[in-house]
């Protein structure tokens, strides 16, 4: 699933803290308050002259909203195992999860829907976008789409010739890898955004004046091959409560068609297998 640590292994438990105090930005005297402890004991425990109490250190990272494999990391740091589990969909005890996901997927139907994790790595997709790719590429892939969503959108060997409105597309999905509060600045995250900011047209697109707001509710993936017009808005579903640290980084994104003809295109495409 997800990448390594976000947390720095090599600052110990103090640094770690501080990180995360200061990109919630948050000040020791207002975490103390929200952790029920002292600002004393916080900044003796940014600096390394205390160590916490396991209980103290999950405190603090649920006051700071830590995911979870980053509240794992923190508990690394500070010399103690970790407290959530990494089974993700794949688990024993995750059927029910598992089947819930696949009938999201199969119920989507005549429309997409892919799981990914909380990098966009690609992980499943309903047989509805295999249709949607065999129709812009020529070629659908046999199992799950490999890759990555976001590279698969952008990239001029993937889906971006066919994505009319791919500059706003590619400004609306950078905004959001820099802010989604899962990722929060993971090494593979930095490493997809640089992969993303490295292609040339996209480091142009970045140095030039933002495009005006579009206009309507949601910004759409436009798709256009030949005079076949694919307009979708998307929804994304996480798992509520989660314990599990592949789980809480596991995304269900559902497309749906934002006009009756895209709406009836995908219903002929389906009725045809």
């Amino acid at each position: 699933m997800a990448g390594a640590s976000r947390t720095p292994a090599d600052g110990g438990f103090g640094r770690g803290l501080r990180t995360w105090r200061e990109r919630r930005g948050m000040s020791q005297l207002a975490l103390a308050g929200v952790a029920n402890s002292s600002q004393r004991h916080l900044s003796f425990l940014e600096s390394g002259r205390a160590r916490p109490s396991r209980e103290m250190a999950l405190r603090l990272a649920v006051a700071l909203d830590v995911p979870l494999r980053e509240q794992n990391a923190l508990l690394l740091a500070a010399g103690f195992a970790p407290a959530w589990r990494e089974g993700g969909l794949a688990a024993p005890d995750a059927r029910s999860i598992d089947d819930a996901v696949a009938r999201m997927l199969r119920q989507q139907e005549p429309f997409p829907a892919v799981v990914v994790d909380c990098n966009w790595n690609l992980l499943r997709a309903n047989d509805a976008t295999f249709r949607l790719l065999k129709f812009l590429t020529g070629r659908a892939p046999a199992g799950a789409p490999p890759g990555n969503l976001l590279e698969g959108l952008l990239s001029p060997e993937g889906l971006r010739p066919f994505l009319v409105n791919w500059r706003e597309t590619a400004l609306h999905l950078l905004r959001g890898l820099r802010s989604d509060p899962v990722l929060d600045g993971s090494a593979e995250t930095r490493a997809l955004v640089r992969r993303l900011e490295g292609a040339p047209e996209i480091a142009a697109l970045l140095k030039a004046p933002p495009p005006p707001d579009p206009a309507g509710p949601v910004l759409p993936l436009h798709f256009r091959k030949g005079t076949t017009d694919i307009r979708l808005f998307t929804v994304m579903a996480t798992l509520g409560s989660p314990r599990d640290v592949a789980l809480q980084e596991t995304m269900v994104e559902f497309f749906f068609p934002m006009d009756s003809a895209t709406a009836a295109l995908f219903r002929k495409w389906a009725k045809r297998k």
